[in-house]
């Protein structure tokens, strides 16, 4: 799906065709779209394809006047699956810079170019192409840290209710964050290195307006860099914590089953020797009648318990 936009009368709206100055936002293309954006547009399809590409790395490159800059921008998933609530990755997505306009490519729906085209971003002008391109990549720094605010506090509700209630499905959930940290960490990463060239000035001409801008934007990276790797931290030491609290329970409670397992040893020993022996003959043992039996099992029974009970307090 290929869209055009243009800023008329300070506000971004879409039109039917490119114009010089203007964004193309492509979402998905089909291989008749990039042949199109090959044509029209004078693109290697090569640079169109990069950012379809799961694994496609975050990098920068120049050819002929027209600069590719690839980065991973961060994604909310939900897999359908009941034990886990929420799921973040990150996916690529490439901004093409030509002579005459800004085209983006990403192989989903994304986020940040929608509030772009719906106009909640303002004060946005394509024809000014690398500030736009420098607002995209600010907005998708703010949006690695709006997610790991919300990590935190899913990690903080999920470890609160583990507290209440040892089960798996809080530790699926922790481990799903977690890897989402991991993910968010290497591709913070990747774009940092990215913004790090850019800063340079070889692949794109910088004016103070856009040095200022880009500082922001390496300041941002910087910060979620920073929040991903506390993050990662705390909830490391939480998942180790509650394995350690689970390790306990069991262990407490295998001490309750064997406590239990003992106690219950008593009366079958009882019943085991006088039930061979409850005709008085002589040589039986003594009292064998049906009460004394199960009094004297119940008896050592309880006496059994009671002397474990004092055992364990003294560990």
């Amino acid at each position: 799906m290929i869209k055009y936009y243009k800023r008329i009368e300070n506000k971004l709206c879409e039109i039917s065709e490119a114009e010089a100055g203007c964004w193309i936002s492509v979402i998905n293309p089909s291989e008749t779209e990039i042949s199109i954006l090959e044509e029209d547009m004078n693109v290697d399809r090569d640079y169109v394809r990069a950012a379809l590409d799961e694994e496609e790395p975050s990098r920068i490159e120049s050819d002929e006047g027209v600069t590719l800059i690839v980065v991973d921008y961060p994604v909310a998933e939900n897999d359908n699956d009941p034990d886990r609530t929420l799921f973040y990755s990150t996916t690529p997505m490439s901004m093409i810079i030509t002579d005459k306009n800004v085209i983006t490519v990403s192989a989903k729906d994304n986020v940040v170019l929608d509030e772009l085209a719906t106009g909640v971003l303002k004060n946005v002008n394509p024809q000014l192409r690398t500030q736009f391109v420098f607002t995209i990549l600010l907005r998708i720094a703010a949006r690695y840290l709006q997610y790991l605010k919300q990590i935190d506090k899913l990690s903080n509700y999920v470890g609160n209710q583990m507290y209440l209630s040892m089960k798996n499905k809080g530790l699926i959930q922790l481990q799903g964050l977690q890897k989402s940290l991991v993910y968010f960490s290497t591709s913070l990463k990747s774009n940092e290195a990215v913004l790090d060239k850019l800063m340079r000035g070889r692949y794109l001409k910088l004016y103070e307006e856009d040095q200022e801008l880009l500082d922001d934007v390496l300041i941002e990276v910087k910060q979620a860099i920073e929040m991903t790797n506390i993050y990662s931290n705390i909830l490391n030491g939480t998942m180790d914590t509650f394995a350690s609290i689970i390790s306990n329970n069991l262990n407490i409670i295998m001490k309750r089953m064997t406590t239990i397992t003992i106690i219950m040893t008593v009366p079958t020993i009882v019943f085991s020797f006088y039930g061979m022996n409850l005709n008085g003959n002589a040589g039986g043992l003594p009292m064998a009648n049906v009460w004394f039996p199960i009094v004297l099992s119940g008896v050592l029974a309880v006496g059994v318990g009671v002397l474990m009970n004092i055992i364990q307090k003294f560990k």
